[in-house]
């Protein structure tokens, strides 16, 4: 196994080891649920604090498993292989982030601090959401034209040349709609951020399905 596996594989199980070591100092009732306000509606037993890491192991072997399919379906090189594969890391990062917030607020209550409000979940939310946008976006441009990823329609998989200009266009606005969600993430609160981001993906999606037909026409 290189290091490059036992990093991912690291990364894909840290969420589990961390809730394992802080499941004896967690009180027996937790918060269970939050709404879209960042609001807990739900509270229940510690251990569905191990739900989290569960989902995040499952979601490493899938991108592996994805990979895998990546890798069959490229005739040259491992490039889009290599894409998936780093995307499931950026994943488990990601996951891992989220879940040492969700135990950090029930920390505080551990700690008769009450359940802190200090970082709004929907900020931190539009902040890793945005900076993987950033990162899909320098990733796309590299991509070889596929049937499982990137900015695909029936359209921009006419040819390579409405493939690669499909790619081009789509990293750049993933970039820019990236950037402007941490901007949002960042001055926006609750539910009025979370809106914002879901609408500035759902735009930028629209335009790539429009910008891939007109060049599809063109070419």
């Amino acid at each position: 196994m290189n290091k490059k596996r036992i990093l991912y594989f690291a990364l894909m199980f840290l969420p589990l080891l961390i809730t394992v070591a802080a499941l004896p100092f967690l009180p027996e009732t937790i918060p269970a649920h939050y709404n879209f306000a960042g609001e807990i509606d739900r509270f229940g037993s510690k251990y569905e604090t191990l739900l989290f890491p569960a989902i995040t192991v499952g979601m490493g072997f899938f991108m592996l498993w994805m990979a895998k399919i990546a890798a069959k379906h490229e005739e040259n090189g491992s490039n889009n292989e290599k894409i998936v594969f780093y995307t499931g890391m950026g994943l488990s990062v990601f996951f891992t982030i989220e879940h040492c917030y969700f135990l950090y607020r029930d920390f505080t209550a551990a700690a008769g601090m009450g359940y802190a409000h200090e970082t709004d979940i929907n900020q931190l939310f539009c902040v890793l959401f945005g900076i993987g946008l950033v990162i899909t976006g320098n990733f796309m441009p590299k991509l070889r034209n596929n049937s499982l990823i990137g900015l695909r329609t029936s359209w921009s998989t006419k040819n390579d040349v409405t493939w690669k200009k499909c790619q081009l266009f789509g990293g750049i606005s993933f970039i820019i709609i990236g950037i402007l969600t941490v901007i949002a993430g960042i001055f926006l609160e609750g539910y009025t951020a979370m809106c914002v981001a879901l609408g500035l993906l759902l735009t930028d999606t629209v335009i790539c399905v429009v910008y891939s037909y007109k060049i599809a026409k063109k070419y």
